[in-house]
């Protein structure tokens, strides 16, 4: 079927992009867009609307793209973006048995494979919005709705990846930003600031996690600006940090600098969870530069800190920081020292640490602890242990939706590639380089 993907190649380099730059507009894994191009894999129905806008094309040209006859009626609903259905049918009227998302499910309630039913009119939604006008007044009450929101929101990026609630944030985002104008004591417009910054926090990492950098650096910068306006010196702190790894994440070293220094400026009006938390950042920082002992004292400082800490004098945005990402952060710090020690040295040992204390509340978080386990034995460890390590990293990054877990199971792969004639090395290189799953 190769050949009869060439159209859809054409296509996507005639938009401008490169295969990486398509998977991340349209939310998937680098390797599925060859995939796709190849002919050893055909998009689920649920992805064609997003694949089509980004080519810039209907679904029955991307079906033609793809080497389908779209007449056969396989492609669904939705023609060319009208949002209507066969025979002027809207999507409402669709019955279970003929075109609802029901129909597209297999006898054992899975989805079902292309062709045994048309795809969930996705573009049916394409230009929906409601329109909820902001209150003219607001109280404690709306300060709770949006720490609710954001609540909800971490723990879906922290289960799942940036995927859904980066997009599902901004609209939380775009409408609590109106709070902001409504007239409010000044306790609650103190809160207001406090709340909305921390959201604006959330949906920054959740972009930063799929590799949308611009709506990252946006939405930190907005957190921060609402963290000055609310007075809310421990967020200000918090988002600064949070720019500071974006910075270390595109090499951008000297903004990672200023921002991690303006993150420590007061200090003393910081909880001691927050000192350790950027000291660990700053420590990382410092071994990217190569600075090793200064990154080791630092990352010393950070653990005295986190001694000191006391969890329940600590704001919202800082629940997440516990002894297990203590462990996993300052993990990365050591890195460095154990590459050059050529042996895993402390940097395993936290790693470990961070892995068996995460729970599944955190999987992402611990997904990424495996990997880096796994990519630090390869290279100056055990590569069996890395082995079965990666595995088990693969596991818990199956139901992420991250960029940055795609890159860190692509340096694992890379990783793997001296150990190679190991056949435990050949097969975690197989199941990362091949994944089951669409």
């Amino acid at each position: 079927m190769g050949d009869r993907r060439a159209g859809f190649t054409a296509r996507r380099k005639a938009r401008g992009f490169t295969q990486e730059g398509l998977a991340t507009a349209v939310g998937v894994e680098f390797s599925t867009v060859g995939r796709w191009e190849r002919g050893s894999l055909t998009p689920q129905p649920w992805r064609r609307a997003r694949i089509a806008k980004a080519l810039g094309v209907s679904l029955d040209d991307l079906a033609t793209l793809l080497g389908e006859d779209p007449a056969d009626g396989s492609q669904g609903l939705s023609r060319g973006g009208t949002g209507r259905a066969p025979s002027g049918r809207t999507p409402d009227a669709l019955l279970p048995a003929s075109g609802s998302p029901m129909s597209a499910m297999s006898d054992t309630g899975g989805p079902a494979e292309r062709g045994d039913g048309p795809p969930v009119p996705a573009g049916h939604l394409g230009s929906l919005t409601v329109t909820v006008p902001p209150p003219r007044r607001i109280g404690r009450s709306e300060v709770e709705q949006v720490k609710l929101m954001t609540s909800t929101l971490a723990t879906s990026e922290n289960l799942y990846g940036g995927g859904m609630a980066g997009e599902a944030g901004a609209a939380h985002l775009r409408w609590a930003s109106q709070l902001l104008d409504a007239q409010a004591s000044t306790a609650v417009r103190a809160g207001i600031f406090e709340a909305v910054g921390n959201l604006a926090g959330v949906v920054a990492f959740s972009a930063f996690d799929v590799g949308n950098h611009d709506a990252a650096t946006r939405c930190f910068r907005f957190g921060l600006w609402c963290a000055e306006q609310g007075g809310c010196w421990e967020l200000r702190a918090a988002t600064l940090a949070d720019l500071a790894r974006q910075a270390i994440y595109l090499g951008n070293v000297d903004e990672a600098l200023s921002s991690i220094e303006f993150a420590q400026v007061r200090a003393d009006r910081l909880t001691a969870t927050a000192r350790a938390m950027i000291g660990n950042v700053r420590a990382r920082l410092l071994a990217v530069l190569g600075r090793d002992d200064e990154a080791r004292a630092e990352v010393d400082r950070a653990d005295a800190h986190f001694a000191e800490r006391q969890p329940e004098a600590d704001p919202p945005w800082l629940v997440y920081y516990d002894e297990a990402e203590h462990a996993g952060s300052s993990a990365r710090a050591l890195t460095s020292l154990a590459l050059a020690a050529n042996r895993p040295g402390e940097a395993a040992d936290r790693l470990r640490t961070a892995i068996q204390l995460h729970s599944d509340v955190y999987r992402r978080s611990r997904a990424f602890s495996r990997a880096r386990l796994a990519t630090l034995h390869m290279a100056v460890g055990d590569p069996l242990e890395a082995a079965l390590v990666g595995r088990r990293a693969v596991e818990d990054a199956r139901m992420l939706h991250s960029r940055r877990m795609d890159e860190e199971l692509a340096t694992l792969v890379r990783a793997c590639q001296r150990h190679r004639a190991i056949p435990e090395v050949a097969e975690l290189v197989e199941l990362l380089t091949h994944p089951t799953a669409d």
